[in-house]
């Protein structure tokens, strides 16, 4: 990486609220010292994270456009694709919505790491019609998906043809930017703090954990039914929309806990048989978080899971997302002696270090390609001029 040093960087998100995504943002920053930040709007708590650093927002991040964020893709369109990047050798994209979309000139170098083809146009299209997260405004926020879906699938699909290179963060997203973008993708997995989550006593593991915003498409459901016929504990962790509906079905040996701090959630998974991983997501942190507590993960063989359960050694896999297989799966579990230190080895696999490491040698082999390329191109146009 000391040959680009000098260049001018810089890096732009969709929006940095609280999630997986702002994660590897966090970490392309620790990359790039003096690379600013293009966002849409960002959280107090990330202002004042960045307060040190540059950032770049515009009218996006006003309190009325905070609040109606989820309703103006086109907006966030016409704002990325209007930021000016002349001034930049680099730029990174971090991106599962818009900002893959921003437009740079001939000589600068744009590579997007994709998080994931925008859900709510392509893989969850579905989902988001029948729960579209909206509360009472559900039926005007599925008519205008409705009304908009081909326009808004058009102008993403020609969003993810500008970066030069795209690198996707599991096996799994890199199948999808395949399947919708038509696109080859590198695979670089997300940064997770493993350190954070090492078990540090002989403290027993007394119950199963599930965790996460508890929305429809993470089927914690499986996991509060499966726990709840088998008679085992399982405690819940986290709250949304689906919080009421889990509780109500729930049996005595399932407990929740909401609004759960960094140091609880940690001790949950240094305390737990297993996580519980019934949903589909395109590459899961908070599973690999568990596994560097040495805790194995139980998880539908589907989606980023498939990059770090190794069955019988990491965790286990179940085939459907049905209760009945969920429960044989803790069945099974039950009966497998698990080493700690192997699914510690896997998770020391995913550390920010890592990622560091892993973007950079894309970042600099991206941009020995480009430079490469325009010699290429300045020897050829010398050659004709001369034949002439």
């Amino acid at each position: 990486m000391a040959a680009i040093e000098p260049l001018k960087v810089a890096i732009v998100h969709d929006w940095m609220l609280l999630g997986g995504a702002e994660k590897v943002v966090e970490q392309l920053l620790e990359m790039y010292p003096d690379a600013p930040l293009y966002t849409s709007c960002m959280t107090d708590e990330w202002y004042r994270k960045l307060s040190h650093r540059t950032i770049v927002m515009g009218y996006l991040d006003w309190p009325l456009f905070r609040k109606i964020r989820k309703f103006v893709p086109f907006l966030r369109q016409h704002w990325f694709g209007s930021l000016d990047f002349g001034a930049y050798d680099i730029v990174i994209s971090s991106s599962g919505a818009e900002a893959k979309g921003i437009n740079v000139p001939e000589g600068t170098l744009h590579i997007n790491y994709c998080h994931a083809p925008t859900h709510y146009y392509w893989s969850r299209y579905e989902e988001y019609l029948q729960h579209p997260g909206f509360g009472r405004l559900d039926p005007v926020a599925r008519f205008g998906l409705k009304l908009l879906l081909g326009p808004l699938r058009a102008w993403d699909y020609k969003a993810a043809q500008k970066p030069a290179v795209m690198v996707a963060n599991s096996q799994h997203t890199a199948a999808q930017i395949k399947k919708y973008y038509g696109r080859d993708a590198l695979v670089v997995h997300p940064p997770v703090d493993t350190a954070r989550f090492a078990k540090k006593s002989e403290s027993p593991r007394l119950s199963y954990v599930a965790a996460g915003r508890q929305t429809p498409y993470k089927r914690i459901d499986l996991a509060v039914l499966a726990a709840t016929q088998l008679g085992v504990p399982l405690t819940v962790a986290g709250k949304g929309p689906e919080h009421e509906r889990l509780v109500a079905m729930a049996g005595p040996t399932v407990t929740f806990a909401t609004n759960v701090s960094d140091a609880r959630m940690a001790r949950y998974f240094q305390e737990a048989k297993g996580f519980l991983f019934p949903g589909i997501d395109d590459f899961g942190i908070t599973p690999v978080e568990a596994m560097a507590a040495g805790a194995p993960v139980l998880a539908y063989q589907a989606g980023g899971a498939l990059d770090y359960v190794t069955s019988g050694k990491t965790g286990l896999f179940f085939a459907e997302q049905s209760v009945d297989s969920v429960v044989a799966c803790l069945q099974k579990a039950e009966k497998t002696k698990w080493a700690e230190s192997t699914m510690v080895k896997k998770a020391a696999q995913f550390t920010p270090e890592k990622f560091r490491k892993n973007m950079g040698k894309v970042i600099s082999e991206a941009f020995d390609s480009k430079l490469s390329s325009i010699t290429d191109k300045i020897e050829a146009s010398s050659t004709s001029t001369t034949v002439k």
